[in-house]
């Protein structure tokens, strides 16, 4: 038994306001921790912004850095929802839900940066022997001034909780995303033999289908294999620096190796939070139109089809029927859930 249901339009808009709206505000945040960064190039030492403007290098990078990766694993979370549990993803993937999403996400990165930034500090020289008592002031830097133990300690774990756990969880559910993909092509080619004859236009429907389909699987592998890219040298670059013993005679072997990672870290840290918008650009039609909204301030209306109403298909197996069932999902445009593949709205029963 075949049953077609309608999925509210607001599904994908939710959807694609949570991109524009969790990519903004990293690139945004990147902007300031960045121009702190070229300030510190150019003028490392002394540190002009005293004490507190320290707290807020530090706190301000390692916030943007925890909320990028949350924020790239809650969209794969959705993404999986819209595509393996369709009906569920009309309940669940709102507007309400979207900013309790990004709330917790921003919460839980703030609370997990304080460790760290607790951990640094104003470092300043002593003056030369008999130049008096105290300490050199043009020598102020922002830096690491708690016990080097408790830095390793905190960088280990947050690289097993923001970066091999959240690229496992990733990795999963795009597999499943995959599989649940290539099941619908297997009932998609069977409902295609069983048509021959019957209806071209289904045929040509089918080919769109595929074709759409094969674009969602290669933009989700670039999606992790660049989030992968982006992040492993970063935190490569902090595992290096924790695990560096600076007593041991190989220290400057490795600290030579460890300058160019540290480069290249950098790089591509503040590469990842630009990458993802310029992928979803490219590869989108929907996600350029909703960014024009959020940044314009201009009402988008989809650019109507020559197709009906957008559809989703459930279906549930018959006990009396020998019908392979075909197990209901948004088929995707892109990387967007395209909800228009079923051109009458209509019940059959096997």
């Amino acid at each position: 038994m075949y049953i077609t249901m309608p999925i509210p339009p607001r599904v994908v808009m939710t959807e694609m306001y949570i991109y524009i709206y969790i990519y903004i505000y990293p690139c945004v945040l990147n902007c300031i921790e960045c121009a702190l960064a070229l300030y510190e190039m150019w003028s490392n030492y002394p540190f002009l912004f005293g004490k507190g403007g320290c707290y807020f290098k530090t706190f301000l990078f390692e916030t943007v850095c925890f909320a990028s990766i949350l924020n790239v694993t809650a969209l794969s979370v959705e993404r999986y929802i819209a595509v393996v549990h369709p009906l569920r993803a009309k309940y669940v993937v709102t507007r309400t839900h979207a900013k309790r999403v990004i709330l917790s996400v921003w919460s839980v990165s703030v609370l997990c940066a304080i460790p760290n930034t607790s951990l640094h500090g104003i470092f300043t020289l002593p003056l030369p022997k008999g130049k008096g008592v105290g300490a050199m002031s043009t020598s102020a830097t922002c830096m690491l001034v708690k016990p080097r133990w408790m830095y390793n300690l905190i960088i280990q774990i947050t690289t097993l909780l923001f970066f091999l756990l959240p690229m496992l969880t990733i990795s999963v559910l795009y597999l499943l995303i995959g599989m649940q993909l290539k099941h619908e092509k297997m009932l998609q080619v069977l409902e295609v033999k069983a048509s021959l004859g019957q209806d071209s236009s289904s045929n040509v429907r089918s080919q769109q289908q595929k074709t759409r389909r094969q674009q969602v699987t290669k933009m989700l592998f670039v999606l992790v294999v660049m989030f992968g890219i982006c992040w492993a040298p970063f935190h490569t670059d902090r595992l290096m620096w924790s695990f560096m013993d600076q007593k041991s005679s190989e220290h400057m072997k490795i600290f030579q190796v460890y300058e160019y990672v540290h480069v290249i870290s950098g790089v591509f840290f503040y590469l990842s939070s630009a990458i993802n918008p310029i992928l979803y650009n490219l590869m989108s039609t929907r996600f350029r139109e909703m960014f024009k909204e959020v940044m314009c301030h201009h009402k988008w209306h989809p650019v109507p089809r020559k197709r009906s109403l957008s559809m989703t298909r459930v279906t549930v197996r018959s006990t009396l029927s020998d019908v392979p069932p075909c197990n209901g999902t948004v088929t995707m445009e892109g990387e967007d859930y395209d909800m228009d593949e079923c051109q009458e709205n209509k019940t059959s029963f096997s």
